[in-house]
This record gives C-alpha cells, sequence and structure tokens, in this order.
C-alpha cells in the first residue's frame, strides 16, 4: 500500500522528492500520513477535496482486496 500511494504522489506532484509515506499499525487498521512539499499541497488536494478523496478510494479499493482497513491523512 505505501508503495502505491508513493507512486500515485510522485507523478502528481512538480518536488518528487519530498513525497514521504509513513504507515503506522493501530488497532483499527493502518494509518498513512503523506507529506509533500508545501508548494504541491494545493495539487493534492484539489479542487474542493478531489484528488486526495480519489487517492483515498484508490486505497480503500486495495485495502478491500488485502482484506484490511486504511486511513489516509494528509500532513502539512
Amino acid at each position: 500500500m505505501k508503495n502505491l500511494l508513493e507512486y500515485l504522489l510522485i507523478h502528481l506532484v512538480d518536488y518528487p522528492e519530498d513525497v514521504t509515506v509513513e504507515e503506522k499499525e493501530t488497532d483499527r487498521g493502518f494509518e498513512y500520513f503523506l507529506k509533500v512539499n508545501p508548494d504541491d499541497m494545493g495539487r493534492v488536494i484539489g479542487k474542493r477535496g478531489a484528488v486526495i478523496e480519489s487517492i483515498r478510494s484508490i486505497a480503500k479499493v486495495r485495502a478491500v482486496k488485502e482484506g484490511i482497513r486504511v486511513f489516509i491523512k494528509l500532513e502539512d
């Protein structure tokens, strides 16, 4: 899952070297913390949050196939 999120973000942003994805396992499932360059924040969020919601939807499809729960959080 981490590789999928990194792949999506790297191909979306202008500063791919600043992309980091941290994974944390909790009792509810897996939490992923996405960090990008502040200049790329608008690209990742998208108009009215459309892009980040699409990333979350893709991650949830993959999570269902793997039988896990995922939570995606975008950090400043």
